[in-house]
């Protein structure tokens, strides 16, 4: 089997459906290119049911798959009072994958100018004007694709060498409470009343989209992954004796791993092949949040495409705001500041939406500067100036998809 498109995007996740979903259809006075969409499978390789959360100004592109959102978002200390940051005119939005993946079906069901492929990539190659896909389909033909330009939002099998990484890494369960517990105007963002580990931090989540459900969520930012009943017992001592929810259901799980390093992966592998999404750069470092990232990065590709234009996929987050994650990733790792005390005092001192502004890199100098003022100085400082003679090590853990 042989065919030929000017793009090939492989993976079927958020990345590559965005992708997808800006080059379907025609745009007045631009280009059209032909794209393949390879999606692997049902099978290990589809990435598992997601939730995505991000936050935003009015009307965005995906609203239509948003379960919920929330003007206002709750830190909670390990004692003492919580805060409320009031986000207007932001709104912090929930979207299941599920929900946007059928969004998205929609829309390249009916363009004519996207095709979509479920086979398993083999092999990735360039080639004279362009590169080549090469992959096997349920039934084991195998076949070629041939294309201009390949964008690959497969994830990652191992991280590129780093001073520093932390793993973000979380396990939820979608609830039902047989009394009204939660409040659904508001989304609690960081509860810290959790027990905290001997190396990083913890926290519960909580998304609330009524009285009765939400989804509720124990993170670590540390360095391993815990074992499926640790992630159990943890969810179980958050819901029972922090929360105090009572009687439940369980209708849902969801789980994931999300590298939280200052290694820069490739966005380029080839002449005429990228990556996208978390494989390409769009996580933000020192948070994990990474929908809103690759909306950025799609957007642009998708830009440079239709206008004929060489579609490097940009730098996300620039070098500055990679540069302070650096540090606050080193900071938290070695133990020198204290996370729940950090996030805590920032969300308490600092105007919310300066804030989220500061965590999507839209800030100025002055605005870092004057928020850099609300961490502890001092180990922050001495983490800055030991990272330029740290050695950069592999990631020894392979990860899970």
């Amino acid at each position: 089997m042989l065919l030929e498109s000017e793009v090939a995007v492989i993976g079927a996740g958020a990345a590559g459906l965005s992708l997808a979903h800006r080059l379907a259809g025609p745009a007045p006075g631009l280009r059209t290119p032909s794209v393949v969409l390879v999606d692997p499978p049902p099978g290990p390789l589809r990435p598992p049911r997601r939730t995505w959360c991000f936050w935003e100004k009015g009307r965005g592109r995906f609203d239509a798959a948003v379960t919920a959102c929330w003007q206002r978002l709750r830190v909670r200390p390990p004692a003492g009072d919580p805060v409320v940051a009031v986000l207007a005119p932001l709104r912090y939005k929930m979207i299941r994958s599920d929900d946007f993946e059928a969004l998205v079906g929609r829309t390249l069901a009916g363009s004519p100018n996207v095709r979509r492929l479920q086979a398993t990539v083999d092999a990735v190659e360039d080639v004279v004007g362009g590169a080549v896909v090469r992959f096997h389909d349920a039934g084991g033909a195998r076949g070629v694709l041939r294309s201009r330009w390949v964008f690959d939002s497969r994830p990652l099998g191992s991280l590129p060498a780093a001073r520093t990484t932390l793993l973000q890494h979380f396990c939820g369960w979608f609830v039902r409470t047989s009394r009204p517990v939660f409040d659904p105007q508001v989304a609690e963002l960081m509860d810290f009343r959790t027990p905290q580990p001997a190396e990083g931090l913890s926290f519960g989540y909580v998304l609330p989209t009524s009285a009765h459900e939400a989804l509720v969520e124990y993170t670590e930012f540390s360095p391993r992954p815990l074992t499926s009943s640790g992630y159990e017992q943890a969810l179980r001592h958050y819901c029972d004796d922090v929360l105090h929810l009572g009687e439940r259901r369980i209708l849902g799980t969801e789980a994931g791993v999300i590298p939280m390093t200052d290694a820069v992966p490739a966005r380029q592998t080839g002449a005429s092949v990228f990556r996208i999404g978390a494989a390409g750069g769009a996580t933000r470092p020192a948070t994990g949040y990474t929908f809103a990232g690759l909306q950025r990065q799609t957007r642009a590709v998708a830009a440079a495409l239709r206008r004929g234009r060489r579609p490097v996929p940009p730098e996300v987050h620039s070098r500055r705001s990679r540069a302070m994650d650096a540090v606050l990733l080193r900071a938290l790792s070695t133990g020198r500041v204290d996370g729940p005390a950090l996030f805590s005092r920032l969300f308490a001192r600092v105007p919310p939406v300066r804030l989220l502004r500061f965590l999507d890199g839209d800030t100025r100098l002055y605005e870092d500067l004057s928020i850099g003022l609300h961490t502890p100085v001092t180990p922050m400082l001495r983490s800055a100036l030991e990272l330029p003679v740290l050695p950069r090590r592999p990631f020894e853990e392979s990860l899970p998809v």
